[in-house]
């Protein structure tokens, strides 16, 4: 049986990857695809674990080898999702993990179709602006520059098929990992799942119980 794959998408701010890091902590059955960028790490980001860090021109070289799964400028710095860290997984029977942006959640639709996307919301601009400004890590100019990007990248919430406004953390973990486990309850993947159940069920020879 195919894997599913979940797109979790949200402004810069907005607590996306402490929201999937605790899902993924009650759900380990989900595989987190580790995403490239060419932008230099933050204080605190390892290579590999928060992504794979990579120079413009690698970067460019593998999209030219057609090595990815989705790629788009962000910020000013290029993010992707290799191929080789979703499909092989998907095929395998796993469920695959991507944060990405509405950019590239708009390439993984055209290609998988019944891909499950989620777009995180902040509970205000003000939260918003706080929680960048808690990182210590950026300039009141570079501050501002993301908050303009943020009211776009929210302008495309209405392009995934779930929303959640990250108000409350630990109510919003709830409704993130709702969504995962109501998406394995969809028919089609139950009647994959439970074929050998059902077939057993709708068969016309079965002996009636006294």
């Amino acid at each position: 049986m195919r894997g599913t794959l979940f797109i979790v998408a949200a402004p810069s701010g907005a607590g996306k990857s402490s929201l999937v890091n605790a899902c993924l902590a009650r759900d380990p059955a989900i595989r987190l695809s580790i995403s490239f960028t060419s932008r230099p790490p933050r204080p605190g980001e390892r290579h590999a674990e928060h992504y794979h860090f990579i120079d413009a021109a690698e970067f460019e070289a593998m999209i030219q080898a057609g090595e990815f799964f989705e790629c788009a400028r962000v910020h000013g710095d290029w993010k992707g999702t290799a191929r080789q860290s979703v499909e092989p997984q998907l095929a395998a029977g796993h469920d695959v993990l991507l944060e990405i942006d509405w950019q590239g959640a708009r390439q993984v639709r055209d290609k998988v179709p019944e891909a499950v996307s989620v777009f995180i919301l902040p509970p205000s601009r003000e939260a918003l602006e706080q929680r960048m400004r808690k990182r210590g890590q950026d300039s009141d100019e570079v501050i501002a520059r993301r908050l303009a990007a943020a009211r776009e990248e929210m302008s495309h919430f209405h392009e995934f098929d779930y929303v959640v406004v990250n108000e409350d953390f630990d109510a919003a973990v709830d409704e993130l990992c709702a969504v995962f486990t109501a998406s394995r309850l969809r028919c089609a993947q139950q009647a994959q799942r439970h074929h050998a159940l059902i077939e057993a069920l709708l068969a016309d020879n079965v002996a009636a119980s006294d």
